[in-house]
């Protein structure tokens, strides 16, 4: 089964095909960085627009790269949320088009969703009950995908996402956009315990990154008072170390709390090296078995939707011809692959 990924939740303009939903046929991603560099962060206005210039283009350049024609399509995957409203629009309306044109089944795919079963183009179809650890620029997460494939949500982030904060103290020390991996890269010649920053919540799933943002800059405000030298590698790698602490001692501690011997960590911060090593380091003390997508496949892409989209495909589900967006879509909203409707 070949099926078309589009994603155009946010500000990358993304397509893929992926047969059988495990295998990567070809996967482009048109990037919308230099457009958004200027403002520090995603402009909405500016993603759709950007999304209008590249779709067809980027579409046009997955089937020559995939070796396909639309006609060889069994299905048609597009993000309808969660995301910014405009930004999806833009996919939503192509995937209905290309799904009209050629009568080929439309399925709309959860953005959260197809970030976790990125890992099964890497790792093979899933295998539930897995405990997920997402971490993105909208969205921090700990969630329980069972063995009928709907997802629980053990924790979330009651104020700032990650990424987010990522973003935000990357401006502050004046590192450039995005700041994930800026922070990431800059961090490996610093001391992580150089300063000791705030671990919030520390006996809940639950995450709060606001009090982190806060101290972090108090931190570089008090040390530009006292005329000290900035350390600036150990103070991003104190803050990264802040993070992944928090992210790695709760979904380790969900996992053991629910018997599940299977973790998979996904998002665009799960590209962040100290995070993945953290991990790998933890699973393999609690012998749990991790999956986590290479870094080209944590970052917004087509091939997750693809993927997600396959798994609903061929459990028959079918996206009606008013499907809609929704820039508030749940995990628990969004159903599962083995019923309800995409």
């Amino acid at each position: 089964m070949l099926v078309l990924g589009i994603e155009t939740s946010c500000d990358e303009t993304a397509a893929a095909l992926v047969a059988d939903g495990t295998v990567v046929r070809s996967n482009v991603i048109g990037s919308q960085v230099e457009r958004h560099r200027p403002y520090g962060g995603v402009v909405p206005e500016v993603a759709a627009r950007a999304h209008l210039d590249l779709l067809l283009p980027v579409l046009d350049r997955t089937l020559v790269e995939g070796g396909a024609r639309y006609s060889d399509l069994d299905g048609i995957a597009v993000t309808r949320g969660p995301g910014l409203v405009s930004a999806l629009l833009v996919g939503l309306a192509a995937a209905k088009s290309l799904a009209l044109a050629g009568d080929t089944p439309l399925i709309g795919v959860n953005h959260l969703e197809g970030h976790i079963y990125a890992t099964q183009l890497e790792y093979g179809l899933l295998e539930p009950p897995i405990i997920t650890l997402l971490m993105s620029g909208g969205h921090t997460s700990i969630a329980l995908l069972d063995e009928g494939g709907t997802f629980e949500t053990i924790g979330q982030t009651v104020d700032d996402a990650a990424g987010e904060a990522f973003d935000k103290i990357a401006r502050f020390l004046g590192l450039d956009y995005p700041g994930g991996p800026e922070i990431d890269k800059v961090s490996r010649d610093g001391d992580p315990t150089a300063i000791r920053f705030p671990r919030a919540m520390a006996g809940s799933f639950d995450f709060s990154l606001s009090g982190l943002k806060t101290a972090v800059i108090r931190e570089l405000r008090r040390q530009e008072a006292a005329g000290e030298h900035l350390d600036l590698p150990s103070v991003a790698a104190s803050f990264q170390e802040a993070i992944v602490d928090v992210a790695v001692d709760k979904t380790v501690r969900a996992a053991l709390s629910r018997g599940v011997e299977q973790i998979a960590v996904a998002g665009g911060v799960a590209a962040n090296s100290r995070l993945r090593a953290r991990m790998v380091e933890a699973c393999e003390k609690e012998g749990l078995r991790l999956l986590t997508p290479s870094p080209a496949l944590c970052t917004d892409n087509g091939a997750m939707i693809a993927a997600a989209g396959y798994n609903r495909l061929v459990q028959g589900q079918r996206s009606p011809d008013d499907l809609g967006v929704d820039p508030s879509l749940t995990l628990e909203s969004s159903g599962s692959p083995g019923g309800g409707q995409g």
